[in-house]
């Protein structure tokens, strides 16, 4: 029998001392489980993914000196082995580092392998940094049981379809009796599911059982959601691990069968998991937590307009930091309307946050007067709209710059697609929570919040009301836009188009095809388009948001700015 712990972590990136303390103290764990190997994930020791800090002499140095501190602490436990993610150098033409894993014992490096299949789509760019490694399979001997090993993508390629290299096939020549997978894999909706699919597809097409061991946590925008598993030789998963938290878990492994550290049968995996709308919660929580503690921030600021996004934006935020943490603020103009005001205030009692109030209308007047004395024609429509959006950018950096909290940006996706926001005004921010959910999707889950909470958290004036910018009199969003269950599913089909899940995918393609045959609907699906494309440069001025679906804003879509789409 071979007992196993699953070390799933959260690692920070460039903290080679403080990920090399998580994985000692795993260590120690799964010693006094008396295992004989702890699995941690795909550049365990640097954090995923490390960047260009992989340029810096200095950060390579620190990863030196890191694996040898592992290598030192492993002789504590001689009889366990560890296999550690981490860039090692080569030799010769090309890059000079490889995406690698070490399986460590009793002070010595007894098994070296490379990841050959280094991804260069979304939002991955590891041939950036590293060569690909040889067509073999590694395969480690411990105790009676043959071990075999691969890294992240390597496992990705079963079906043959993307790269003329299968580790999986070279690994099913060695005949192991045991595949172990570490992983970086970030989370979007519906990536778990498909790494059970993959995965357990070619388990069954081989004929072996596999552990696949994943990271957890937040990096900038991606998250990782954890959900570590096992495989049997049929395919089915067959365990998993705690979703968006640290879980270290010791199994074992006998006769092609997993079962609990003490032998016990392990508990049935659903193969439904969470709710949507629950993911999208965890996954920004996460998220941001984990953002605001990396970049040092402990408190968070949102102004707070009475519209629905900033109420989740809010909301979210209480649930990743606690109500003592965030800060609202109000800034009424002469456009703003009592409810929305109204609602502020509701909004923030319910979830115990403080709300402070700062008029804007004296300073958008004395600005606009003293536009007109200086350049000769008044302010007014569209550059006095964006004037008082700047002016509340401006007061919540100031509160930022003076208070020390992170700013919140609280655009969704819909309105990010279509530029229906104003540069430097309400796109100021250090962080976007919902910036990857389409405006329908906001809704749904702001129900969902107060669904989960048993009471209303946000107000359903709130939520019932018609969205607006309150920057001109009686303005509506609609005015500007399709509705949004229209422009949401327009927005689908070109923006993330074939990475919908099926289903979805289904929806918006049918939707659509609808719409073009109706009158005006092929014209407002081509007008869509243009202004998807000219509002690059915004984008590309934001805010980072928080990536929860296939195709995010930012590095998994990589378009110009000045080009012609159509």
């Amino acid at each position: 029998m071979l007992k196993i712990t699953v070390a799933q972590l959260n690692y920070m990136v460039g903290d080679i001392a403080g990920n090399v303390a998580k994985m000692i103290a795993a260590a120690r764990d799964a010693a006094a489980a008396q295992a004989d190997l702890v699995v941690f994930s795909e550049l365990s020791l640097t954090g995923y993914y490390p960047g260009d800090l992989l340029d810096e002499p200095d950060f390579l140095a620190r990863t030196a000196q890191g694996l040898a501190d592992l290598q030192a602490a492993s002789t504590e436990f001689p009889k366990l082995h560890w296999i550690v993610g981490a860039p090692l150098a080569r030799e010769g033409i090309g890059k000079h580092l490889q995406n690698a894993l070490v399986v460590l014992k009793a002070g010595e490096i007894v098994l070296r392998y490379a990841k050959q299949l280094l991804p260069t789509y979304d939002i991955f760019d590891e041939l950036r940094h590293f060569a690909p490694g040889p067509d073999v399979a590694r395969v480690l001997r411990i105790g009676s049981t043959q071990v075999g090993l691969m890294i992240c993508e390597d496992g990705w390629n079963d079906a043959g379809a993307d790269y003329a290299v299968n580790p999986f096939s070279r690994l099913a020549d060695a005949a192991p009796d045991l595949v172990v997978s570490i992983n970086a894999s970030p989370s979007d909706i519906g990536k778990r599911e498909m790494r059970h699919q993959v995965f357990g597809d070619a388990c069954r097409r081989h004929g072996f059982p596999l552990l696949y061991v994943n990271q957890v946590g937040g990096q900038d925008t991606v998250v990782f959601d954890g959900a570590s598993f096992a495989v049997d030789a049929r395919g089915a998963v067959c365990y998993e691990a705690q979703r968006f938290v640290e879980d270290v878990t010791t199994l074992s492994f006998d006769d092609g069968r997993f079962a609990s550290g003490t032998g016990a049968p392990l508990a049935p995996v659903d193969p439904k998991g969470i709710s949507t709308m629950a993911f999208y919660r965890a996954q920004i929580v996460l998220g941001l937590r984990d953002y605001a503690r990396r970049c040092g921030f402990s408190k968070a600021v949102i102004g707070s307009s009475g519209g629905i996004d900033s109420a989740l934006t809010m909301a979210l935020a209480v649930d990743a930091l606690g109500a003592d943490n965030v800060v609202g603020i109000t800034m009424p103009s002469v456009y703003s309307s009592a409810g929305s005001v109204d609602d502020s205030v509701t909004l923030c009692r319910n979830l115990g946050v403080e709300l402070i109030t700062h008029p804007i209308a004296e300073t958008v007047a004395a600005f606009a007067k003293q536009f007109e004395a200086s350049f000769g024609q008044p302010l007014k429509g569209l550059p006095l709209e964006n004037l008082q959006a700047r002016v509340r950018g401006t007061t919540l950096m100031e509160f930022s710059n003076a208070f020390g909290h992170l700013l919140l940006t609280t655009g969704n996706k819909s309105e990010i697609s279509v530029g229906y926001c104003t540069l430097y005004g309400d796109t100021n921010g250090g962080l976007g929570l919902i910036g990857d959910l389409y405006k329908t999707e906001v809704f749904a889950l702001a129900r969902h919040v107060n669904e989960a909470a048993g009471r209303e958290l946000i107000p359903v004036a709130i939520i019932d009301k018609e969205p607006s910018a309150e920057l001109a009199p009686d303005q509506r969003d609609t005015d500007s836009l399709p509705p949004y269950p229209v422009l949401d599913e327009i927005l689908k089909l070109l923006i993330e188009g074939g990475r919908l899940a099926p289903a979805e995918l289904a929806h918006a393609t049918g939707f659509v095809a609808a719409l073009r045959a109706q009158p005006g609907g092929d014209a407002l699906v081509t007008r869509v388009r243009g202004i998807i494309a000219r509002n690059e440069y915004k984008r590309r001025q934001a805010p980072p948001i928080i990536r929860v679906r296939s195709r995010a804003f930012g590095s998994g879509r990589q378009m110009p700015i000045a080009a012609k789409v159509a």
